[in-house]
């Protein structure tokens, strides 16, 4: 863990460089030394459909849920997000100089009952740093 899920207003994508953006959020996590690589999984979703504020067409919305495993501190968790949140702002600080936007970031613990999870990316990681190559 963590699952960071960056939630975007279709509008911004002229404005916003969305792969890049992922790539800082990514960035941020493992510069935490808490999330192990081979767990941190970020994605982009785009929506197509959204009320924002005044509903101007100009709004826009960037929200990252950062999902991750119970047991870190409250202390953890809030360097995870002021450090994963400044990620974000200073990807769209360029935008926000022009153009409404919220940005906003919530750090959900997973309950460990009922979550499953079978992964192969920890060992392959691993291996891939170790420069073994693994034959699929």
């Amino acid at each position: 863990m963590p699952h960071l899920i960056v939630e975007y207003s279709a509008n911004l994508e002229r404005d916003v460089d969305i792969v890049r953006l992922v790539a800082a959020v990514h960035a941020a996590a493992l510069e935490m030394g808490v999330f192990p690589i081979g767990g941190i999984r970020v994605r982009a979703a785009r929506r197509e459909v959204y009320a924002i504020a005044d509903r101007h067409p100009d709004n826009g919305f960037i929200h990252v849920e950062a999902r991750i495993g119970a047991g870190r501190t409250p202390e953890v968790r809030q360097q995870a997000a002021e450090r994963i949140f400044a990620a974000v702002k200073a990807e769209t600080s360029g935008v926000c100089a022009h153009r409404p936007l919220g940005l906003s970031l919530e750090i959900v613990e997973i309950d460990p009952v009922g979550s499953l999870k079978h992964s192969n990316l920890h060992a392959m990681v691993d291996a891939r740093r170790k420069g073994v190559r693994h034959e699929g």
